[in-house]
């Protein structure tokens, strides 16, 4: 398995990234095509059109909230528990001043850089894409959804 950083972490589910949504994007484009090729049809070809936009949208909507809203739960959880063990303190007071997408990226910094990291991030209010690149000893996340 090829090691985890801030270069290749993002992660693909095939069959939804790959097929379903090309397909979408297939359906979508031709019945916009029909709607404008077929002047005498045009009402069914845009009702078809908004079906499709409907089930992308739908689709798109609540495969990130479902699985998306469980996965920041975890990442906040995870965090809190390794900076309890790491340093002995409660992160929760610290949570209030830093945003998800920070404490996201925190969860890859390894369990020597954390509280340092934690420290920086509180004083600097590095964005996500800084704090990822100033991991030097990066902890993969493999089980993301």
């Amino acid at each position: 398995m090829q090691k985890q950083n801030a270069a290749n972490h993002v992660r693909y589910y095939p069959a939804h990234h790959f097929i379903f949504y090309p397909l979408l994007l297939i359906a979508i484009s031709v019945t916009v095509y029909k709607y404008a090729t077929h002047p005498e049809q045009q009402e069914i070809w845009l009702a078809f059109t908004a079906a499709f936009l409907f089930i992308a949208w739908l689709s798109f909507m609540m495969r990130q909230h479902y699985a998306l809203g469980n996965q920041n739960r975890l990442v906040r959880l995870e965090l809190r528990f390794r900076y309890f063990l790491i340093t002995g303190k409660r992160m929760e007071p610290l949570e209030l001043k830093l945003r998800f997408p920070q404490l996201a990226a925190l969860r890859f910094a390894s369990d020597e850089e954390l509280p340092a990291l934690v420290d920086r991030v509180l004083q600097e209010n590095l964005s996500p894409r800084q704090i990822k690149q100033a991991i030097v000893h990066w902890l993969p996340d493999h089980m993301r959804i």
